[in-house]
């Protein structure tokens, strides 16, 4: 008779088995990288149907001993048929005691294109058509995984380092809180940002730039903030994002779910979303919750 698969040895850390996937073009290879830096067992390029098998071996290290041990798996649209076969093995490695998490990596088309051409290498998927043939069948083939994935990185407007700054909240502490939340602020002009699991609106406030001794500086200047949180629905709109964020937060860390994204918006990203952000950030910390503030428009004015 075969052995029975052996039990993962410690139920504390059973999200540490990540899966990263997402678009061509989008930083996987980065992705790994930081993992890497930051103490995971990394595996490139694995076929989806493996997984399990790489399952049982991190099982059998931690049944030795090695309890700090984490796992993150790179996929990629190459192997093929893809997406059946990574539900497939997500669901085995759960039946197995697991609760491994799922990490897409993002960018617009127009940032997918912008790298492709830098590089001057062909879309996996182009075949005998334009890149943005490919990109589009791609985005097409992973939509169901994105929707489904625990974390998704919208990565169009970062360079290596500064997607290497943004993973490293989310993948380079061990223990700790269960849940991270990234506060960002905005600027809709500069577009939503792709990877936010919530958006507020903060253009109801009076704009700061319009104060010509305020116009110069930014959210994160003490007179700026002082002068956004003391307009009338200020304190009333963060009081009642904290209420809404309490059930959600407890229902994330119910289902394994160990990071979102939330994201505050004004016209330039700038004053009132930026203060709002910092503000919220403080709000929203708990001993379960780390929260990190992420400014993704300042500076561009």
């Amino acid at each position: 008779m075969a052995d029975a698969p052996a039990t993962p040895a410690d139920t504390s850390n059973r999200a540490d088995f990540l899966v990263v996937t997402g678009m061509s073009g989008a930083g996987r290879s980065t992705a790994a990288n930081v993992l890497e830096d930051h103490g995971w067992y990394v595996v490139d390029n694995l076929p989806p149907q493996l997984i399990p098998q790489m399952g049982h071996l991190a099982t059998e290290a931690r049944n030795a001993g090695r309890r700090d041990l984490r796992i993150a798996a790179v996929v990629d649209v190459r192997a093929r048929p893809f997406s059946g076969e990574l539900r497939e093995s997500l669901d085995t490695i759960r039946a197995d005691g697991w609760r491994p998490q799922l990490m897409f990596l993002d960018a617009t088309d127009e940032a997918l294109v912008r790298r492709f051409e830098s590089v001057r290498r062909p879309h996996p998927l182009q075949g005998d058509g334009r890149l943005l043939d490919g990109i589009q069948a791609e985005r097409t083939m992973l939509g169901d995984l994105r929707a489904e994935a625990h974390v998704v990185i919208d990565t169009s407007g970062l360079n290596v380092h500064q997607l290497r700054r943004k993973l490293t909240p989310i993948v380079g502490v061990a223990g700790g809180p269960s849940l991270r939340l990234a506060v960002m602020s905005f600027g809709f002009k500069y577009g939503v940002p792709l990877d936010a699991d919530f958006v507020f609106d903060m253009r109801f406030l009076p704009n700061p730039f319009w104060v010509p001794e305020l116009r110069s500086l930014t959210g994160v200047d003490a007179p700026v903030s002082e002068y956004v949180l003391a307009q009338e629905g200020a304190g009333s709109f963060l009081d009642r994002v904290v209420g809404l964020m309490e059930p959600v937060t407890g229902g994330y860390r119910r289902e394994g779910r160990r990071y979102a994204t939330i994201a505050v918006g004004c016209t330039g990203g700038k004053h009132r979303s930026v203060a709002v952000a910092q503000e919220l950030s403080v709000r929203l910390r708990d001993d379960d919750v780390a929260t990190f503030v992420v400014h993704r428009d300042l500076g561009r004015e």
